[in-house]
């Protein structure tokens, strides 16, 4: 009955929380998301069986995902949204405001920050380029990126940049963004992702390259970086020719160091430590580059999933990768078991297993799982105002689904 769902800023080292799943009741919780803010509201509901099915599958307890979601008060959060397919059946679902000013109500096209959902989009677009021969797995970084790692370093495979398994030392050099005022007080801090890299060159490899696994964002900035390397694009815009464009995700974008959210959008919000609370939205996602700067809609990302699970992004042998672990003998620094493949995570909960991805800035968390059948998929974006908040959102959404 537990998981491993992570929970992690990306401009810091991850920390890895597991927490028992907490059954959740079928009536209406109330939403509370501070003063001047409208009640919660949901989203009609509707569950259809799946097409062909002689049998109906058991209905979606929709009443139990609405209070899952519904509870603002754990996390604190003044917003969450929830889209949902179980063996057929549909849903969405929404609580409390985008924005606490305007009291709008959530809607499923409004862009929020997603995140190091990024890292999906990015593992994406490198196993194509390994589909197309283009990029070499087993190759050490120092091929395609000449001179910017140490000579150690710079034997670190694609693979083991892919799959967490690198042994990068920790950032040095950083600003401490360990409050909320200091988060807001560097959330204009330009950085280029060279800098970026520089401050994980100090100091030895923390493990043998391949031998343990440790999540860090840093490798996925020098992913990023060998995709502009072997394209000769951007890594945005190689995201945008390979994977929005064909899949229409035209609320999608990677923002460069455009710090503001455009159109329709889910505000974020931090409590500072007087207890106020402070509009993060807007900041410079320079230090998030190539890991955890997408922009999107919850509609956005649950076309992405459906398009990634179902392989019209991936010929068979790249999608094999993403479902693929570490060999046997390699485990987290925490002793737990891998869990991470090239671009995705691995969660069991009550015996169902779900592949995905995790992202987390300042305001926002937003969660994109699915069996690998495709019979259960989720997309979770909520906004919580602590800096650091829990897990309990997403374990209510998890124990409906899996209960």
């Amino acid at each position: 009955m537990t998981a491993q769902w992570i929970s992690r800023r990306s401009v810091v080292r991850g920390t890895v929380a597991g927490a028992a799943l907490a059954a959740v009741g079928s009536g209406a919780a109330r939403a509370a998301v501070g003063a001047g803010a409208r009640p919660a509201t949901a989203a009609a509901a509707t569950a259809r069986p799946a097409a062909g099915d002689s049998a109906r599958p058991p209905s979606l307890d929709t009443r139990a995902l609405q209070a899952a979601i519904s509870d603002l008060s754990h996390p604190p959060a003044t917003s969450s949204q929830l889209r949902v397919v179980r063996d057929g059946q549909r849903w969405y679902g929404t609580a409390g405001v985008a924005d606490l000013a305007s009291g709008r109500a959530v809607r499923a096209d409004d862009r929020l920050r997603a995140g190091s959902v990024t890292k999906a989009f990015v593992a994406t677009v490198v196993l194509q380029l390994w589909a197309e021969g283009r990029v070499d797995l087993d190759a050490p970084v120092g091929r395609y990126l000449s001179g910017l790692l140490p000579d150690d370093f710079a034997r670190i495979t694609v693979t083991q940049l892919l799959n967490h398994t690198s042994g990068l030392p920790d950032h040095r050099g950083i600003p401490d963004t360990s409050t909320p005022e200091a988060a807001l007080r560097h959330r204009f801090d330009q950085w280029a992702p060279e800098e970026w890299v520089r401050t994980v060159t100090h100091g030895p490899l923390k493990f043998p390259p391949g031998t343990k696994q440790e999540y860090r964002s840093i490798t996925y900035v020098l992913l990023a970086l060998i995709v502009e390397e072997v394209t000769g694009q951007r890594y945005g815009d190689a995201i945008r020719s390979r994977v929005l464009w064909p899949l229409g995700l035209a609320r999608t974008l990677i923002p460069g160091n455009d710090p503001r959210l455009h159109g329709p959008h889910v505000h974020g919000y931090l409590r500072m430590t007087d207890g106020s609370l402070e509009d993060a939205t807007v900041y410079n996602p320079s230090s998030t580059w190539g890991g955890g700067e997408l922009v999107s809609t919850v509609d956005d990302l649950f076309r992405f999933q459906q398009a990634l699970f179902s392989g019209r992004l991936l010929p068979p042998d790249a999608m094999e990768k993403l479902f693929t672990l570490p060999p046997d003998g390699v485990r987290m620094l925490d002793g737990g078991p891998a869990r991470y493949g090239m671009g995705l995570q691995k969660a069991t909960v009550n015996g169902v297993t779900f592949w995905g991805k995790t992202g987390e800035v300042y305001g926002y968390r937003t969660r994109v799982f699915s069996t690998r059948d495709r019979r259960t998929q989720f997309v979770l974006s909520y906004t919580p105002t602590p800096l650091s908040s829990d897990q309990h959102m997403t374990e209510r959404v998890v124990a409906v689904l899996t209960s």
